[in-house]
């Protein structure tokens, strides 16, 4: 709808700024309140880019900071701070959208608690649902909540789902870009470098999203994003490797028809579509040159080189706590590995020394609440001092 407004929860990092981008070149949307977890030079930037008056600021030090520079500059902003700052900016009165891109299991308790306010929610927090679907999505389907997927590839299932049966669906496939070292063996990664995970031959992102892509992990949270949003058995989900990041995503149905979203490689285009949903803006996108397009390839990903995908498939299987386990050793394992403290192989292996861990010590038992959920990223961070 016109004039909706809009709270961006991440709006520092790379979407939550091209949301800011695509608001203000499509118009129609007001955004009244910003959150951040601590970039505070490029919040003060977009607090007068967008003339908002209320933020919200994850780290405490970082929202001192803030405070410091509004009270400087003269700048008249309310500043609220930590996970209750991003609680009350998901649940704000006036805001119509949340739109939820802040990076890992942050996101979680604003995304349950944006569900309950019935605001429309526009997610690029694979957390929330990777961790916490099977809370989120029947709360979302009684309060009658729409949560509109902002990846790319969710999107662009989304998009080819507009319309049709379900009951016609045969199964949805995730595309995936196979990142910058895709058919290389395992012997040629022992010595990646941060840099070098972090050239990404397509997309430009964010630094964590960047190196899930290079371990093909975000393919695995991916699929089960997938599986809440859609509501798909896992053994309908499919991943394939579209080296020019064209297609985006597919579906097939059951009369051997299949549907794809294919379109040049930006975000601003699935940010546009969950913000406008049907009604489709002009945002001066590139456009796909197909007088230089050879071919688009399809390939299969090698889960021997890529064990962070094969293990993803695991912690599915195992069910229960065991994919929040599977992104909290992740969140935790890229953290250490762009702080030079791990190897980039680290990554996966210790994902999978985490995971075999938590099995044995029967910790899978536990009651599946938010809090339990919150508790594997401890685990993870006690787990990987090992390092």
């Amino acid at each position: 709808m016109k004039n909706d407004k809009v709270v961006i929860l991440g709006s520092t990092g790379s979407i939550g700024t091209q949301a800011i981008d695509v608001i203000k070149t499509v118009g129609d949307k007001k955004i009244v309140a910003l959150a951040c977890k601590s970039d505070v030079k490029k919040l003060y930037e977009q607090v007068k880019q967008t003339k908002v008056k209320l933020v919200a600021i994850y780290d405490e030090d970082a929202a001192t900071e803030f405070k410091n520079i509004c009270r400087e500059k003269k700048i008249d902003v309310k500043v609220l701070v930590g996970m209750d700052g991003l609680i009350k900016l998901a649940t704000l009165k006036s805001a119509d959208i949340v739109l939820i891109s802040v990076v890992g299991m942050i996101g979680i308790r604003p995304t349950i608690e944006a569900v309950k306010a019935k605001k429309i929610i526009c997610l690029a927090n694979k957390e929330s649902l990777v961790c916490a679907g099977d809370i989120i999505m029947p709360l979302a389907k009684k309060n009658k909540v729409e949560i509109r997927p902002v990846d790319s590839e969710h999107s662009a299932i989304w998009q080819c789902l507009q319309g049709e049966n379900k009951k016609s669906v045969k199964k949805i496939v995730v595309t995936a870009s196979g990142g910058p070292f895709y058919g290389k063996k395992l012997s040629e990664l022992k010595n990646i470098k941060v840099e070098d995970a972090l050239n990404h031959p397509n997309w430009a992102m964010g630094r964590k999203i960047t190196i899930d892509s290079s371990t093909l992990v975000n393919k695995g949270l991916e699929i089960m994003e997938a599986h809440h949003l859609f509501d798909m058995p896992y053994d309908k989900i499919d991943v394939v490797v579209q080296r020019e990041s064209l297609v985006h995503g597919m579906v097939e149905f059951v009369d051997g028809a299949i549907k794809a979203q294919i379109g040049v490689p930006s975000m601003r285009i699935p940010i546009e579509y969950s913000l406008y949903a049907e009604n489709r803006k002009f945002i001066q996108e590139k456009e796909v040159n197909w007088s230089k397009i050879a071919k688009i390839s399809i390939g299969m990903p090698d889960l021997k080189t890529f064990k962070g995908l094969a293990l993803a498939y695991k912690a599915i299987k195992i069910g229960g706590l065991m994919p929040s386990v599977y992104n909290a050793l992740n969140e935790v394992a890229v953290s250490l590995f762009l702080e030079r403290k791990i190897k980039y192989l680290d990554i996966a292996n210790s994902i999978e020394k985490g995971m075999k861990k938590f099995e044995k010590e029967g910790l899978n038992k536990l009651k599946f609440t938010v809090n339990d959920i919150e508790r594997t990223m401890d685990f993870a961070k006690k787990v990987l001092r090992i390092y």
